[in-house]
């Protein structure tokens, strides 16, 4: 277990919209959330009163996607559920790994890259990105014969942790290593930087083995969970 608090990380969307990331967000009474075209993650500072719901719903507006983990708490009946999905949140426990060989065609991503990251996240489904989700971190990518064919980065910033998040390769380009280069990569650039890397993962995810493999460990379950504003 590493030298560090990980109180933070019982409810990291919470103490990152309170913390580093308190600029990205958006707040209505005990309700907070990242704005929409950043992420679609909220939080509730008082999970166990049903009227904290009232706020998350004016402060999302009517018809609006909810995405909260680390949430015991259900909403009222006449909130729409669109999906609950067990998973697990790893912190990484190995030593600090060596500064990774630098390939050619890895590049830090930026905005100009934006639409060739959405399009890569809607070919390999590795969870939510939007129009601004890159302004949570760094994003970096590999990219062969000029296209973008995988890429990583860090989203969730709790005091002294940074997530990461949004792995992905293309189908063509698997096999090859891309993965376990960025998040090595990654995990590098956070710890030099004094924080220590987590991540989220489906319980069902295969990428589970190669996290672990590099260093990471479960810290508990956790259950995603979707819902819909009235």
């Amino acid at each position: 277990m590493p030298d560090r608090d990980t109180a933070v990380l019982d409810d990291p969307v919470a103490a990152a919209l309170c913390g580093p990331h308190a600029h990205l967000a958006r707040r209505h009474g005990r309700a907070a959330s990242y704005h929409p075209d950043i992420a679609s993650i909220s939080t509730l500072t008082a999970n166990r009163d049903a009227g904290v719901w009232d706020d998350l719903a004016e402060l999302l507006g009517a018809d609006a996607f909810a995405l909260l983990f680390h949430c015991p708490a259900l909403p009222p009946s006449h909130w729409v559920s669109e999906f609950a999905m067990g998973g697990y949140q790893l912190i990484h426990t190995g030593p600090r790994p060596p500064r990774p060989r630098r390939a050619a065609d890895l590049v830090e991503l930026g905005p100009a890259d934006v639409p060739e990251m959405l399009a890569l996240v809607e070919r390999t489904r590795p969870g939510p990105f939007h129009t601004r989700t890159i302004e949570l971190g760094t994003y970096l990518g590999v990219r062969e014969n000029g296209a973008l064919v995988a890429m990583a980065g860090e989203r969730l910033k709790p005091p002294g942790w940074t997530e990461i998040s949004a792995v992905c390769t293309a189908p063509e380009a698997r096999g090859r290593g891309h993965a376990a280069t960025l998040i090595t990569t990654l995990v590098h650039l956070i710890t030099a930087r004094g924080e220590h890397p987590f991540l989220h993962v489906a319980a069902d995810n295969p990428a589970l083995g190669l996290y672990q493999r590099l260093g990471f460990e479960i810290r508990t379950e956790v259950t995603f969970r979707g819902f819909r504003t009235p």
